[in-house]
This record gives structure tokens, sequence and C-alpha cells, in this order.
């Protein structure tokens, strides 16, 4: 089919999404001969308006995953906002070195909604929004070249059919979509950090980046210690400060953290589509 233009779009709160979308579209658009277009969701006045992709373009969509899902509050902007015509797609979906149980399969069936085909997909790892020893420095050398290699063998797809497809591409997952991971603690009760917020230590010189970077727009930039939005936990406000000012405290909170870097300490492997 022909492709006259490839589209690198995402969701990126700390980095780690937009570095793989961004490799695989680039790689993907020099073995087409054709331009990158690059659309960066991540801050709110990005989702106010309809995204829309064209017949002739190949599309990367890229978020991480929260729970095991595409994260709740992203879910009307790429339900309702994303629109496409018949558009090649590559979900891609970036996990905390646990799993990206159904956040995949719930991507690509959501682009297909959205009027895209879907031709590929990666589940690819980045360092924990909670920790920085879990997935330390990933996505490293080796899940950069595997994004290299996710754009290359989208494009070949691409150049090669001659029809839309008629299903979409295969991804590991359940569908109907399990519900959201729920961690527990050691007595099987379920721990809810859904209301907790981050908290502000005198460190703070009033620099404003925190509400600046805030996905939600949840951070009083005047008074960086106000939090009255909501907060999805992605930590782009503790991992961007550069005082380190911002922090957790929530005993159920750190509970998880910790229990997430002892029992998935392991290398998580990407896996392509």
């Amino acid at each position: 089919m022909k492709i006259n233009q490839v589209r690198a779009v995402y969701f990126s709160a700390t980095g780690t999404t937009e570095k793989i979308v961004a490799a695989a579209a680039k790689a993907a658009a020099e073995q087409l001969g054709v331009p990158v277009v690059v659309s960066d969701f991540t801050l709110p006045g990005a989702r106010e308006n309809t995204l829309t992709f064209g017949a002739e373009e190949l599309v990367f969509f890229g978020v991480p995953v929260y729970a095991g899902r595409v994260p709740n509050l992203l879910m009307p902007y790429v339900r309702d906002k994303v629109k496409g015509d018949n558009t090649l797609a590559v979900p891609v979906v970036l996990f905390g070195n646990r799993n990206f149980d159904d956040g995949l399969i719930e991507l690509r069936n959501l682009l297909e909604a959205d009027g895209c085909r879907t031709i590929a997909a990666g589940g690819f790892v980045g360092e924990h929004s909670f920790s920085t020893t879990l997935g330390a420095g990933r996505p490293d050398v080796e899940d950069m070249a595997l994004a290299v290699q996710l754009g290359q063998t989208a494009a070949a797809r691409a150049k090669a059919l001659n029809e839309l497809p008629t299903a979409p591409v295969e991804v590991r997952g359940e569908d109907p979509i399990r519900p959201y991971y729920t961690p527990r603690d050691r007595a099987g009760n379920p721990v809810n950090i859904l209301k907790v917020k981050p908290k502000t230590s005198d460190a703070c010189t009033k620099c404003g980046l925190c509400a600046e970077v805030c996905p939600m727009g949840s951070i009083n930039k005047e008074n960086p210690a106000e939090v009255p939005g909501i907060c999805i936990k992605c930590c782009a406000c503790v991992k961007k400060c550069p005082v380190g000012a911002k922090y957790y405290d929530d005993a159920g909170y750190l509970y998880h953290q910790h229990e997430l870097e002892e029992g998935f300490a392991r290398r998580a492997e990407v896996e392509l589509f």
C-alpha cells in the first residue's frame, strides 16, 4: 500500500514510551522514504482536539501500561478523539518490568475501533514510574534495536499489502479485557493508592517545572506543594524535579513499590508481534 507519511504518536510522562515510538517510527520512515510527523498527547492541552489520521499514513501509537491496562484517564481521549481512515497502525505499550497484561490487546482494539488497521505491535520495557531500580536504564541498547526492528517490520508489511488486512494483528492478551491489576498486601487485602498524591519537601525552589510536566495539569504552579487535581502516579514530577523535592510517603504506595522491586527484579523481555 502507498504510505506518504509516518506518524509517531504517544503519551510519555517520563520519556520512555517516546523513545521507543520515535525510534520505531524513524526506522519505518527511513525504509519507506517518507517523513515522520510527531503527535505528543502527554500534556492536557494536546488532548483537547481530535487527532485524525489519513488513509496513506502509517501510525505508531504508544502508551504506558498502568496496572496492566491502558491508563484509565487516557481512555476517553483514545476512544473518542482519535480518528483513522482505514489507517495502518502499530500499537505500542511500555511496561515497568512486571507485565503488560491486557494493555496491548486493549490498545489494539481501541485503535481498530477508531478506524485504524493494525499490522504489527510491540510490548516494551521501561524503568518503572515508581522506581529507579525496577527496569533501571530501560529502554536500553537492546530494547532500542528491537524498536528499530519493529519499525522496519511494520514498514515492510505495509509496503507489501495490496489491500487492507481483514483481521487485526494477533497479540498476547485476553479479550474480554481483564480488570486492572490490583496490588495486595501479604494478607491478600487490596492496596488502594488511587487517591495518593505526591508530597513536596523543603528543598522545593518553586520553579514550577513539576506543574509544567504533569500530564493531568494537577499541580499548582504558584505553590507546587498543592496538588488539587487527580494524580495518576506517572511520577513525572518526581523524576523530573531538578532538586528531588517531590516524593511519595503513603504506606500503601511504598509497600507496593517495594513489592514490585522485590518480586520483579528479573529482566523482563520485549515482545514483538
